[in-house]
């Protein structure tokens, strides 16, 4: 390691750790202050109760007793809610936490969101300062560490390990590490349900290399790599769904546990987003609202104030939101689920720019953005938290 790399982690864990202490003080305001007690359970502090609630609960069941061994189902066949819809990787490392601390989950769950989410933050710093520079890179690992759902980093949720995975995937398409690239895409299949974005950004990445073979001949081997790296994205979305059919012997179990989430209703491609979109705006102006949001996008990862990204990171910005929209319904989740979107952000404070481009932005007006974008994503952090993380019985919205 050198010495300016030395310098650029330790400003970028001190940044992290700043926003995780401000995330922690708005969750112990909560906790102290506003909480329904009846979430507590005496156990562990009152802070790690509301750390495994909603989705953390799913997790602490699959970390303790398992998933069941067959799919749950109410008296008229269809399926319940059950463990089968979380992922596996992220129970598995709390549970060999708690196996080798004997810390409950409540404890267990959260610590390793908490510490997969620094590895996150140093694996995503890397890989911008590679692309865009030093500054840039600090920019967008300080928006992401204070996004509005930036809390997801360090309850009991997936978001950390999800973000990981995917940092490290990216960086290794982009050094065209091709097999490495594979292997963890199949690693992200026990973890969360990426991979039709996922597959996209290796396939583009694939024919980038492939239309540079004449000025950079690609080796047998290399050709190899390339088709293990796709083979590895698509296999990625069907691992899941196949231990499914194996634990419970029902070749549809993940997609029904799914639809027990929509009251037994199938997805239909963008059918939930447009739905929901027409009854927050109106119809027709929801939907021009979402047809302007992707425009928006469009024009923010297409433009040369994005060029500095290079094309991983651009085409997992354009199609990790379409695949959103298409296949899950927008609720109170989706917020957390745009945390992953972290290119953007470099762009959002114009550090986008390659680093010969004569029209970059200085490094005092990407500082400046950015401190405001930061304080903008703090004050909605509080908002959001404090919607969202107190429970009000008998039920409420999940994070």
């Amino acid at each position: 390691m050198t010495r300016s790399t030395g310098r650029f982690l330790l400003v970028l864990l001190g940044l992290y750790t700043v926003f995780r202490l401000f995330t922690t003080a708005v969750l112990l305001w909560i906790t102290d202050v506003h909480q329904d007690p009846v979430i507590f359970s005496g156990e562990v502090h009152r802070y790690f109760d509301l750390a495994t609630l909603w989705d953390g609960a799913w997790y602490e069941s699959i970390a303790t007793t398992g998933y069941p061994d067959e799919i749950p189902r109410d008296e008229h066949g269809m399926a319940r809610q059950n463990e089968w819809a979380f992922y596996p990787m992220f129970p598995t490392l709390a549970k060999w936490l708690m196996a080798l601390t004997g810390w409950p989950f409540a404890v267990a769950g959260p610590v390793v969101a908490l510490v997969v989410g620094y590895a996150a933050a140093v694996v995503m710093g890397l890989l911008l300062r590679e692309r865009v520079g030093a500054v840039a890179a600090l920019g967008g690992v300080a928006l992401f560490a204070a996004f509005p759902t930036a809390p997801v980093l360090q309850v009991a949720y997936t978001e950390s390990l999800a973000t990981l995975l995917l940092c490290i995937v990216l960086w290794l398409l982009m050094r065209r590490q091709w097999w490495a690239a594979g292997a963890v895409a199949l690693l992200t299949g026990l973890a969360r349900p990426i991979a039709l974005p996922l597959g996209l950004v290796a396939l583009v990445a694939v024919v980038l290399r492939w239309r540079r073979r004449r000025e950079e001949p690609v080796p047998r081997g290399e050709y190899a790599g390339m088709l293990g790296a796709l083979v590895g994205c698509g296999l990625s979305g069907l691992i899941w769904p196949a231990l499914v059919w194996r634990g419970t012997g029902v070749p549809a179990g993940y997609t029904e546990t799914m639809s027990a989430w929509r009251q037994g209703e199938p997805v239909t491609p963008f059918g939930p987003t447009l739905e929901m979109v027409k009854w927050q705006f109106g119809d027709p102006r929801g939907v021009w609202l979402l047809l302007g949001f992707f425009v928006l996008l469009a024009v923010m990862m297409l433009g040369p104030w994005a060029r500095g990204l290079g094309p991983v990171l651009k085409t997992w910005s354009l199609g990790y939101p379409f695949y959103l929209a298409a296949a899950l319904d927008p609720w109170t989740s989706i917020y957390r689920y745009l945390i992953m979107l972290f290119p953007v952000f470099v762009v959002m404070i114009g550090g986008g720019w390659a680093p010969s481009d004569k029209r970059a932005n200085p490094t005092w007006l990407i500082v400046l953005r950015t401190v405001v974008l930061v304080a903008l994503f703090l004050g909605w952090q509080v908002w959001w938290s404090w919607e969202l993380f107190r429970f009000e019985p008998p039920r409420d919205n999940p994070p």
